[in-house]
């Protein structure tokens, strides 16, 4: 069974995220979607491992979105 996904670019890392920092809070810009709302909107994701500005990922759900990070 194939599993679909979407691309989505890397436009801004926000910070870092989790118990231990082992995440990382990123904001990209959805560039293909079963929704064609979807497309063009920006939205905010939870990434582990090394990711930097103009990195494609590979969305399963675009609707999803990560909680923003609190500021203190």
């Amino acid at each position: 069974m194939a599993k679909e996904a979407w691309p989505a670019e890397v436009v801004e890392i926000v910070g870092r995220t989790g118990m231990t920092g082992e995440a990382t809070q990123v904001k990209v810009r959805v560039n293909d979607s079963n929704n064609p709302r979807d497309i063009g909107r920006i939205i905010a994701r939870n990434v582990v491992g090394p990711i930097r500005v103009g990195d494609v990922l590979m969305l399963r759900d675009t609707g999803r979105e990560a909680r923003r990070l609190g500021t203190r």
